[in-house]
């Protein structure tokens, strides 16, 4: 597969789910390894015609019929054109590219995924293939921090699940007032305050993080504070991704370059490296 080469895709369906965002649906040639062969935590390269080429993190599941979901901010040029296109407009895609979430040291675990603002796409990804075996998982935490609710993503899915007793859910927003007509529960408060007196088993938990990367720093602390270990606290530095083979530079951290080492890092492999959280 040559990755430098854009797939062919068209839009099958484009759902608003909150006022700047809105939940992509794609579909590639049968069974191809953009959509079919991907990790959560990965990403893809979307091209729009006359617009320009962006990295993306997968928002769904692998789909072998070749569909894929992305979550997409209309915040910049190409995001910007992309709210302007209907079901059966043409695009490109090139992927997956990077590391995702290591799946295999989930198994028998406890999961913590803390997502921040539209840190919850890429962790969607990574809920539902969770929910795949979820049999064979201990508890599955989620924590959601948003500046204020009408930003929170898929509220309903997450509040689904928290009803069937798939995952816990915790909901914070930042400002006061914003939760009047939030979730049972809500907070107002920063995100890292839902770690305050979080009850879990140190030795036998994982955290999954994904969010705005200044808030990394005090989530990690947070979790020290609770005594899981710098190798299970895992983090997506997707903001940083650009070309997506590691030839531009702009995702360097250190030595390591995101695109391709990440995006998702052990904090035990960030911690050395200067400015990997700012």
């Amino acid at each position: 597969m040559n990755s430098t080469i854009p797939v062919p895709a068209v839009v099958l369906r484009i759902r608003q789910v909150t006022a700047d965002t809105s939940l992509l649906t794609i579909r590639t040639k049968f069974d191809h390894p953009v959509a079919s062969l991907f990790l959560p935590g990965q990403f893809l390269q979307l091209s729009l015609p006359g617009a320009g080429e962006i990295p993306l993190s997968y928002c769904g599941s692998p789909s072998s019929e070749g569909d894929i979901e992305l979550c997409i901010r209309h915040i910049g040029h190409v995001t910007t054109s992309l709210k302007a296109i209907v079901p059966g407009s043409p695009i490109g895609v090139r992927g997956p590219f990077g590391r995702g979430f290591p799946m295999s040291t989930y198994a028998g675990q406890d999961l913590l995924l803390v997502a921040g603002g539209l840190g919850m796409a890429p962790l969607r990804s990574l809920l539902l293939a969770l929910l795949k075996q979820r049999e064979f998982l201990g508890r599955l935490t989620l924590l959601y921090g948003v500046r204020e609710i009408k930003s929170l993503l898929f509220l309903d899915e997450l509040l689904e699940l928290q009803r069937e007793g798939m995952i816990e859910l915790q909901v914070a927003a930042d400002h006061p007032g914003h939760c009047l007509d939030g979730p049972p529960g809500c907070r107002i408060a920063l995100l890292p305050a839902l770690l305050d007196g979080l009850d879990i088993d140190p030795g036998h938990s994982c955290a999954a993080l994904c969010g705005p990367p200044v808030v990394y720093p005090l989530l990690v602390s947070g979790l020290q504070l609770l005594g899981v270990p710098d190798g299970r606290i895992h983090l997506s530095m997707e903001r940083r991704m650009k070309c997506g083979v590691g030839r531009c530079g702009h995702c360097a951290v250190g030595t390591r370059l995101c695109c391709v080492d990440g995006p998702v890092f052990s904090y035990a492999e960030l911690a050395g490296l200067e400015g990997a959280l700012v």
